[in-house]
């Protein structure tokens, strides 16, 4: 039954590429045809992608990690209205502000149009990436079908667009989901990556190099799939000095140099983003500072709380396919980002839509296997009847992620998002003053969200250049009574005083001794995640006495 359904989707997908052969620039005819027929279904997938992404992104009001807010938003609020705050990564300069500038170019926007309301400042930003996001998937369909065919196109659709993490994090301003986006798109332009039967135009892995520029520009660890891919390439190619000499280097210097000049523009010195970056997470390092995990977190925990209940669909569309080219990629990344002790979810973001492709693979192989009899081809009654299996699959699918997603996206740590959003109201009323987060470092959005230049303070955790000692996050965690009792004698009195519910229970006495009274709470989880339970996050006002 196995070798039976190797044999079906590999036929069919046959079968979809000979009847819809990639256009060449010997036959006008069919490219025109081709061409019109793909707009329209390329227009009809991106207006579905696009809706769908504009209501996830609506449907995130979740905090999942620091970088969304503080290496994108708040750096854009920055250039936009001048006042916003840099961390250290700025000073350091280990970011490009390439990624940032989207996110201006949108505030100025809502500046001009005098929508920089609280409620726009929040929604927006996710809004304004629900677009690039929907590329994402257009792109990611349009692979699909290059390699496997229509019928597989669709499912590994169905697989990106039910898949938690996608929902979760796809819509998040996170560097790393333009970078997902980039890879997807820089893929379909591969010639490496699709059918050796496929006949492209040398325009195509152009456009394949400058996109994957673009995502190194705005994360310089997106070499890691690049160096993949082109070493892949290279070893096809039939010219391979005109691919390093004519395609690879002057594509590259172009993007980069351009960036290059962007970055001095906006450092106001000569800033080379990616060697800054190569040597403080590479070299010396110290993304280790943030903790770190066995060699092993990202095939135990990591990519498969990721890709979820997808995985044995993965695994078998992997094995039926047996596209070995795009499924070393994702072992390609796994494996190195695995030497490295910081890891997190979003590093290997861009390789789980490639996982998901196969996902789509295996399913398809459900329905063509038996709606059609063993064929190699989709019975006349295929959209009418819908195996059993594969109505048990999609059941399995659904009930598992769909629940994951609304509930990380809706419920599980909002209150740090929610608390912001209040504040940022409360300060167009007048109520907020000078705002003190007694919180670890980065728990909360900025001044992006609150858009008032009133003074802020928050607890810093730069990396100390001696290992070892407590930065002053660390200190108010460890002793938050002590610490707060030793920076209330040098403060300049805040008007509002945020914390968690689990450090409010130690600093209570001390709140109310300085004249501060709760004044609203908000739910934040249900469940720990880094340290003790923060159930809610409290906000403490100043009674003015």
């Amino acid at each position: 039954m196995r070798q039976r359904q190797n044999v079906a989707v590999s036929s069919a997908a046959e079968t979809d590429r000979t009847q819809n052969p990639i256009p060449s620039k010997s036959d006008p005819q069919q490219k025109k045809a081709q061409s019109f027929d793909f707009l329209g279904s390329s227009k009809k997938v991106f207006a579905l992608c696009f809706a769908f992404r504009i209501a996830n992104a609506l449907l995130v009001q979740t905090y999942f990690n620091p970088d969304e807010h503080w290496q994108a938003l708040e750096v854009a609020h920055r250039i936009t209205f001048g006042y916003g705050h840099l961390t250290w990564e700025w000073e350091k300069g280990i970011r490009s502000y390439l990624h940032p500038l989207l996110f201006a170019l949108l505030y100025k926007l809502l500046a001009v149009l005098g929508l920089d309301t609280p409620w726009f400042m929040v929604r927006a930003p996710r809004l304004f990436q629900s677009f690039f996001s929907a590329f994402g998937d257009l792109y990611l369909y349009k692979l699909s079908v290059i390699l496997f065919g229509h019928c597989v196109a669709k499912w590994a659709l169905f697989s990106q667009l039910t898949n938690w993490f996608m929902f979760y994090c796809l819509t998040r301003t996170l560097s790393n989901s333009l970078e997902t986006v980039l890879t997807l798109v820089s893929l379909y332009y591969w010639p490496c990556m699709r059918p050796s039967s496929s006949k492209l135009p040398l325009e195509s892995r152009k456009w394949g190099l400058v996109i994957a520029a673009l995502a190194c520009a705005i994360r310089p660890t997106s070499a890691i799939i690049w160096l993949y891919v082109g070493l892949l390439e290279l070893f096809v190619t039939r010219d391979k000095l005109r691919f390093i000499f004519l395609e690879v280097a002057p594509m590259g210097l172009l993007v980069l140099g351009l960036t290059f000049l962007l970055d001095r523009l906006m450092y106001g010195s000569w800033v080379l983003v990616p060697l800054n970056f190569l040597k403080f997470n590479f070299l010396s390092a110290g993304g280790d500072y943030y903790g770190t995990h066995k060699w092993h977190w990202y095939f135990t925990q990591g990519f498969t709380v990721m890709i979820f209940s997808f995985l044995p669909f993965s695994v078998a569309g992997i094995m039926q396919s047996k596209h070995w080219k795009l499924s070393g990629l994702i072992a390609w990344v796994l494996g190195l980002y695995s030497v490295l002790g910081h890891k997190e979810f979003r590093f290997v973001l861009p390789v789980l839509p490639i996982a998901l492709i196969f996902s789509g693979h295996s399913l398809a192989a459900l329905r063509t296997t038996i709606s059609a009899n063993g064929k190699g081809k989709e019975s006349s009654n295929i959209h009418r009847t819908c195996p059993a299996k594969m109505q048990v699959a999609i059941f399995f699918l659904l009930a598992t992620n769909i629940p994951m997603a609304l509930y990380m996206s809706l419920v599980h740590q909002r209150g740090t998002e929610d608390v912001t959003y209040y504040l940022s109201k409360e300060v167009l009323d007048g109520k907020v003053t000078n705002i003190l987060f007694l919180m670890p470092c980065h728990a909360t959005p900025y001044y992006a969200t609150v858009h008032h230049n009133l003074p802020m303070r928050f607890l810093d955790c730069s990396p100390r250049e001696e290992k070892g000692i407590p930065d002053e996050s660390d200190h108010f965690m460890m002793d938050p009574v002590g610490f707060a009792s030793e920076f209330a004698k040098n403060w300049s009195l805040p008007s509002h005083i945020v914390l968690f519910d689990s450090e409010e229970k130690l600093l209570k006495d001390f709140l109310i001794s300085h004249s501060f009274k709760e004044i609203n709470r908000f739910f934040h989880a249900h469940f720990k995640v880094d340290r003790d339970l923060q159930a809610s996050v409290v906000v403490y006002g100043s009674t003015g006495d």
